[in-house]
């Protein structure tokens, strides 16, 4: 195990960079923040910019993963340009499991740019922190994400029935997950 682990340096890949967020982003995650169609599936709603700029430095100062419940929120940038987030948290350091998710800003998306960005991240967190398992929790109606899982390797763990009260409705909640084991970079 290689916890605790800070996220110092950004992690690139091909096209992309994670790095953590900063108040000079606050107007690209305001964009899809304040975006009804990309929160759609998110557990908050639409935020005002003031709400995001809180959002942002907050995201900022969390660069390390040691304890359950420790998270960061590096930011997807592709040419300069921050186009989503990857959300990473520590569930249980105990089980070595950790939680990932995505988002990325409509004029973004289905170009490959969370697939890229949640690979990079399962790789740290296979290899470098040496975790066992790492799940995504998600709403069964956003197909995107479930493609998105299945695609990254991830299995149907679960699908609970009217799991949460989500938006003002009751809503179902799918799990997926994978092991180190079955990882492929």
């Amino acid at each position: 195990m290689s916890l605790p682990f800070s996220f110092d340096e950004p992690l690139v890949t091909e096209r992309l960079s994670l790095r953590l967020m900063n108040e000079g982003d606050v107007d690209a995650v305001h964009d899809w923040m304040s975006d009804p169609e990309v929160v759609r599936y998110q557990l908050y709603d639409v935020r005002d910019r003031a709400t995001v700029a809180e959002k942002v430095a907050e995201y900022a100062l969390a660069s390390r993963l040691e304890s359950n419940g420790d998270y960061v929120q590096p930011a997807i940038v592709v040419d300069g340009e921050v186009v989503g987030a990857i959300y990473f948290t520590l569930s249980s350091v105990d089980d070595l499991t950790a939680e990932i998710g995505w988002v990325l800003g409509r004029a973004h998306q289905g170009k490959g740019y969370a697939f890229e960005a949640a690979s990079a991240m399962l790789s740290v967190a296979f290899g470098e922190m040496g975790l066992h398992r790492v799940y995504a929790e998600l709403d069964p109606r956003n197909a995107a994400s479930v493609a998105l899982c299945l695609r990254l390797g991830m299995r149907r763990e679960a699908h609970f029935v009217e799991h949460m009260m989500f938006k003002g409705e009751w809503a179902d909640t799918g799990i997926y997950g994978l092991l180190a084991r079955e990882w492929k970079p």
